[in-house]
């Protein structure tokens, strides 16, 4: 991973030539208003890569010069402690907060409140809009993506678990809410993230800058050429350059894409040749079960014809014949046998 962030080398002197161009464009923009408000712009840094990620990832990237003003509204939420109320755990932890030193954290929100008083829609928005900085006890951060919304993502304002056990509370604190992030897709080839305001000294930009490209660089999950070009931009302006990479790096992804290209038809033509190894085997197996299956011929012998059927009359079959002499004959015998009498 060292590798990658010396070859990636800003050049300073272009670096801090493009801050200042960026802050004479954005007095020319700004009003008497925003003047007397002190309203300062995001300034923004728009990486675009040489490919498209495989994975999604987020970077925390730690600034040297804090990129938020103290006038920031920063909301935490914690878990709830057992045999405590909401509001015995809201102040449960604002004890704990100050006594440990930590200032920045302005609202505490345990996650039962979370749960029934946030549960409409118009309460998110509401919740969303009312703080800059979103906090999360790393204990319930898996559980708060289902109950925040999908517009927390959408503003970049999802929650960043943090330590709440931890023994330097104040400074990871502290160090989660002056740095910044950045989220990685999979969907496309570009990703900013916000590294200073334009209140701030150009030195001062131009070190968090340089901080935010070489922790990018290394924490990349990506092989090969990474980074293709660096912009520097604010809310209302175009994007200026400030890195470009070399040419060489497209020869060099081109070579990669081939040996990538290579390996897929060397393990397709392996996977070939043993699905054929494969039939031939079978057939040859088939043909031996075959041969040892066929059966022997036997003579083919006429069957001998079957003897006709008599028919049946319609009526059905015929009656038995009456014994000799029929009802004649009974009566002869019957007289015969009374004159005898």
């Amino acid at each position: 991973m060292a590798d990658k962030s010396e070859e990636l080398v800003l050049d300073r002197v272009q670096v801090k030539k493009a801050v200042q161009a960026l802050q004479a464009f954005l007095k020319t923009k700004s009003t008497p208003d925003s003047l007397l408000l002190d309203e300062s712009q995001h300034l923004s840094l728009l990486f675009t890569l040489w490919k498209i990620p495989k994975q999604a990832q987020t970077i925390r990237i730690p600034l040297p010069h804090g990129i938020r003003t103290d006038t920031d509204e920063v909301c935490l939420f914690t878990r709830d402690e057992p045999n405590m109320t909401p509001d015995q755990t809201q102040r449960f932890y604002k004890k704990l907060l100050a006594e440990r030193g930590v200032k920045n954290v302005t609202e505490v929100i345990p996650y039962k409140t979370l749960r029934t008083e946030y549960k409409p829609f118009e309460a998110k928005r509401r919740l969303l809009g009312n703080f800059d900085m979103f906090l999360s006890d790393d204990r319930v951060r898996r559980m708060l993506s289902s109950h925040i919304g999908k517009h927390f993502y959408e503003r970049k304002k999802e929650p960043l678990s943090v330590n709440l056990r931890s023994k330097k509370l104040a400074l990871d604190i502290q160090r989660t809410i002056q740095g910044t992030t950045i989220s990685i897709s999979k969907k496309g080839c570009c990703c900013m993230a916000r590294v200073a305001h334009s209140g701030m000294a150009a030195d001062e930009i131009a070190e968090n800058i340089e901080s935010a490209v070489s922790t990018v660089v290394t924490k990349l999950r990506m092989k090969g050429p990474l980074i293709k070009i660096i912009h520097l931009k604010s809310q209302s302006s175009v994007a200026l350059p400030i890195y470009t990479s070399n040419i060489n790096h497209l020869t060099l992804l081109e070579e990669t894409q081939k040996q990538a290209r290579a390996a897929m038809d060397a393990k397709r033509n392996s996977s070939k040749q043993k699905s054929a190894k494969e039939q031939k085997s079978t057939e040859r197996n088939t043909g031996t079960e075959l041969e040892e299956d066929i059966p022997q011929l036997v003579p083919i012998v006429t069957p001998s014809k079957k003897a006709k059927l008599e028919k049946q009359t319609k009526k059905g079959l015929e009656k038995a014949p009456n014994p000799t002499g029929g009802k004649k004959a009974m009566k002869t015998k019957s007289k015969r046998t009374k004159k005898a009498a």
